[in-house]
């Protein structure tokens, strides 16, 4: 089987069990623009892990962050696009990547000092040079530098003091991932 440059291939696991319980997988060729066959995974959705964080493939840039944060489920992803630009204002020369599953944000060089998680009730931006900050964002960590904010649906952001953190964090030595 080829691919061509306008189809994708799809995994598609079966539902019904073979010997042994165990399932059958079969390959699908699937035009873009075309709609999934019902029970077929739809690759143009990410999948919602647990607590509804989107699993993103890898990647470097503002894509794969873009792609993250229009699949956050509900409200997250409107306070996903708000923290973006927060950031992003706060430090225009910050790289962006998108790795386990989780946006980064960093300066070229120097690591990444802040990640963003969804759980089920609330949105985790990790500081993970957070013990640094003045003060430092409220919600201690097992590790001994990081810190992380909670934000839950219906909190107010203060964007001053949320940017401030932003840019303290940039300036300290990033993590390496």
């Amino acid at each position: 089987m080829t691919k061509t440059a306008n189809s994708k291939i799809a995994n598609v696991t079966s539902k019904r069990p073979t010997k042994g319980n165990a399932t059958r997988t079969r390959m699908s060729v699937k035009k873009e623009g075309e709609k999934e066959e019902k029970g077929q995974a739809v690759a143009d959705q990410p999948k919602l892990l647990s607590g509804g964080n989107p699993q993103i493939a890898k990647g470097y840039g503002d894509a794969p962050v873009q792609a993250y944060i229009a699949a956050m489920p509900g409200w997250k992803s409107a306070v996903g696009r708000h923290l973006d630009q927060l950031i992003m204002r706060a430090v225009p020369k910050a790289q962006k990547a998108v790795k386990w599953n989780s946006p980064l944000y960093g300066m070229e060089g120097d690591g990444w000092f802040l990640g963003v998680h969804c759980f089920a009730k609330y949105i985790k931006v990790a500081f993970f040079n957070g013990a640094a900050l003045s003060p430092p964002p409220p919600v201690e960590s097992k590790m001994a530098n990081a810190r992380y904010f909670h934000i839950h649906e219906k909190d107010e952001i203060d964007e001053a003091q949320f940017s401030d953190w932003v840019k303290q964090a940039s300036q300290l030595p990033g993590e390496r991932m």
